[in-house]
C-alpha cells in the first residue's frame, strides 16, 4: 500500500489524517516533538526530525512514500523548507496546506511586525500589561523588557530566559470569546501579542481585544519556499486521491 507522509502538529493535519485513513490510505503523521502531550492523529505516528532535507529524502525513499503533505504550523519555516528540498531530492510530490492568515476588521488596532524581537520593541509604546500568545519558545525575545508585566499562555512550560515580571498560564485551545474577554479584563491587559497563525481555534482573543479596545501586535508569517498550496483540508484530500495510486 502506498504511504502518504503528513507533516503535522496542527488541526488541519489531524483532520487530513482522519479523512485519508477513512478512505483506506496509509498515513504516517510526523510530529516535531516540541509538545509534551500532543493531540495524536489517527493512523501511524512518528516523532522527531529527519536530519535535514537529505535525511528526509532517505526516509521517503526507504519507506516508499508516494506523497508528502506539509500541514505544519504557518511559522514552522525550517521543516517546510526541508520538506520542499527533501521531497524534490526524492522525487516525491509535495503539497502544502496553509490556512489563511487573519485579517483586521473595523475597530481593530493592529500593529504589524516582522519578528518577535520587533514585537518586543513595539509593546512598550502601546501598553504596560502584555498578553503573550506567541508560543513558549519565543519568550526569550521579551526577556529584556524589565519594565513590563507579562501574561504568557503556553501549552507547556516556557523555555528560559523568560521576562522577569511574568505569569504563565498553561492552557490549550480552542478558546472562546467569553473566556478570552474575561481573561483580558481580569488581568487588566492593555496590549496583546500574537503571531499571524490564522484559524478559528485561537481567533477569539482578537475579537475580545477589538471589543475591549486593546491594541494587538501581530507578527507576520515568515516566507516559505514555493510549493503547490491549498487552504482547505478537502482540497488536500482531493490532491492525495489524485496523485497516490490506490
Amino acid at each position: 500500500m502506498s504511504v502518504v507522509l503528513v507533516l503535522g502538529g496542527t488541526g488541519e493535519a489531524r483532520k487530513l489524517a482522519e479523512e485519508l485513513v477513512g478512505r483506506g490510505v496509509r498515513v504516517v503523521s510526523s510530529l516535531a516533538g516540541r509538545v509534551s502531550r500532543p493531540r495524536l492523529p489517527v493512523g501511524e505516528v512518528r516523532v522527531g526530525g529527519f536530519g535535514g532535507p537529505e535525511g528526509l529524502a532517505r526516509w521517503l525513499t526507504e519507506h516508499a512514500v508516494a506523497a508528502v503533505v506539509d500541514a505544519t504550523h504557518p511559522f514552522a519555516e525550517r521543516i517546510s523548507a526541508a520538506a520542499v528540498a527533501g521531497a524534490r531530492l526524492a522525487g516525491v510530490p509535495l503539497l502544502r496546506v496553509q490556512r489563511p492568515g487573519w485579517q483586521p476588521g473595523p475597530g481593530d488596532r493592529w500593529h504589524w511586525v516582522d519578528s518577535l524581537e520587533q514585537a518586543a520593541d513595539a509593546v512598550g509604546a502601546l501598553g504596560r500589561r502584555v498578553f503573550l500568545t506567541s508560543g513558549r519558545q519565543g519568550l526569550a525575545a521579551f526577556a529584556r523588557r524589565t519594565d513590563l508585566w507579562f501574561l504568557a499562555r503556553c501549552v507547556d512550560p516556557p523555555e528560559p530566559p523568560p521576562p522577569p515580571h511574568i505569569e504563565v498560564l498553561l492552557d490549550r485551545g480552542p478558546y472562546h470569546l467569553a473566556g478570552e474577554t474575561a481573561l483580558l479584563r481580569g488581568h487588566r491587559i492593555d496590549v496583546l501579542v500574537t503571531k499571524d497563525s490564522g484559524g478559528a481555534m485561537t481567533e477569539a482573543k482578537l475579537v475580545a481585544a477589538r471589543e475591549l479596545g486593546v491594541p494587538v501586535v501581530v507578527v507576520r508569517r515568515p516566507p516559505r519556499p514555493p510549493a503547490p498550496t491549498v487552504a482547505e483540508v478537502a482540497a488536500a484530500v482531493a490532491w492525495v486521491v489524485a496523485v497516490v495510486p490506490p
